[in-house]
């Protein structure tokens, strides 16, 4: 070998070599990034926008940590409304005389908000016969998907905790906690995320149909993000003391204006920045 030649590398060293990729750039950092250098401000325009309109909002407990899930549970693919009927027909049949609780559900929810009432008896919720249960609960709708739903939910908190209170979820950290709950099946990031931001103020974004919609037409989140996925593009979007407003603010928007059909334009108070509105607009 002529003298100061590098050694040919080994066949195994060069499949190494090969092997070796470079780590492909996060989808969510790309986006923020790319956003704030082609859309300026867009963020803090539609945050403030909003903000005009219906308020700063104050964070504020409404139930019971496990009320909250089971309440958001059964919101899932129906009206609040209907939700509220479900829920209180739990506390009917099945009554736990603990104190009552206040629900103040506070703007961006689509009900009249639940009567004062004790939670019901979620370990009597959790081993009722299931046919029962989902009698009880049938004005929610769905209720043959619900109910198994719900019990499941129930008896893997208390396997894993003893009970079914989920105070201890204030002591985990934000991302930590929703991994938790996501774990159970039929609880998905929006849930876990309503419950965790209601409950316990954590810095999570909520996404639903209407905030979902909003964001998409306004060009928050990129088009073909699905509502999942944009739980976390809006944790690279927002500061953590923004998270409880922007989701408040975006669902109520998109009940009051910026409906699936017929949105109201001419009153909207971020239409400058729409790209429904306008596809150019800035």
């Amino acid at each position: 070998m002529t003298p100061g030649a590098r050694a040919p590398a080994s066949p195994r060293h060069r499949t190494t070599a090969r092997r070796t990729k470079r780590r492909a750039p996060d989808p969510v950092k790309v986006w923020a990034k790319r956003l704030e250098r082609t859309r300026p401000n867009l963020v803090r325009d539609v945050l403030d926008g909003l903000a005009a309109r219906y308020g700063h909002q104050a964070w504020e407990r409404r139930l019971d940590p496990t009320s909250e899930l089971i309440l958001t549970i059964l919101t899932q693919n129906t009206a609040d409304t209907n939700a509220e009927a479900a829920f209180q027909a739990l506390r009917l049949a099945y009554p736990s005389g603990l104190p009552a609780e206040h629900h103040n559900p506070g703007l961006g929810w689509g009900g009249a908000g639940l009567p004062d009432g004790a939670p019901p008896d979620w370990d009597a919720v959790e081993r009722a016969p299931v046919q029962d249960l989902v009698e009880v609960i049938r004005p929610g709708g769905l209720a043959n998907q619900k109910a198994p739903r719900l019990q499941a939910a129930l008896r893997t908190i208390r396997e894993a905790r003893g009970d079914h209170s989920l105070e201890f979820l204030a002591e985990m950290a934000p991302l930590e906690a929703r991994a938790w709950l996501t774990a159970i099946d039929g609880i998905g990031k929006k849930t876990a995320s309503v419950l965790l931001a209601f409950s316990f103020g954590k810095p999570l974004m909520a996404v639903d149909r209407h905030v979902e919609r909003v964001s998409h037409r306004v060009g928050l989140i990129p088009a073909k993000v699905s509502a999942d996925d944009a739980h976390d593009f809006y944790l690279a979007l927002l500061r953590p003391e923004e998270t409880y407003e922007a989701h408040v603010n975006l669902i109520h928007h998109g009940r009051a204006i910026c409906h699936a059909r017929n949105p109201q334009h001419e009153i909207c108070p971020i239409r400058d920045r729409c790209r429904f509105v306008d596809p150019k607009a800035p």
